[in-house]
């Protein structure tokens, strides 16, 4: 693609357009530094290309020292970028059928919260369960089990400090 800057501008008109002058100069070097960061000739000829766009599209560079340390810094900035977006997963037609689904982990988490809350007293269940699985507000719950909203708080409360050391002794 940038072979075809050499036929469109006259060498006059690249010293003028500093930056694409810099760029056409510069291009085996910008090519090996985006080498060393992707380890990919495809995607090495991807960030100097997109290197150049960001820049064409802004303000024109003064000098061609100005010219060449924006077009460095803006490559590291591109390559950078890329190393740090997740890898893009090709997936092809046969790919797709082979895909398998995730197990279900709901009879896990059944039993983990099981073995947590133990040791909880039969009314402190009651409001555990409420709480959690339900989404019931404490005011609810109190008239649900003709109780005060205090003691309701005071039970959820014992219940979560007993799931949480049940948690640590797993842990341990």
């Amino acid at each position: 693609m940038f072979s075809s800057f050499k036929r469109i501008y006259s060498v006059n008109d690249m010293k003028q357009d500093k930056l694409t002058y810099s760029f056409l100069s510069l291009r085996d070097k910008l090519h090996r530094s985006a080498l060393r960061f992707l380890k990919n000739d495809e995607d090495a000829k991807d960030a100097l290309q997109d290197t150049f766009f960001k820049l064409w599209k802004n303000e024109p560079v003064r000098s061609d020292a100005e010219a060449r340390n924006k077009l460095f810094t803006v490559l590291k900035n591109v390559c950078i970028d890329r190393l740090r977006r997740p890898p893009a997963i090709d997936v092809d037609k046969s790919g797709i059928e082979e895909m398998t689904v995730q197990p279900d982990f709901s009879e896990d988490m059944e039993q983990l919260e099981t073995l947590l809350s133990t040791g909880l007293s039969p009314i402190q269940r009651k409001i555990y369960i409420f709480v959690v699985h339900d989404g019931l507000e404490y005011e609810d719950i109190a008239l649900k089990l003709d109780m005060s909203v205090e003691a309701v708080r005071m039970n959820m409360s014992r219940a979560r400090k007993r799931i949480k050391e049940n948690y640590q002794k797993l842990n341990r």
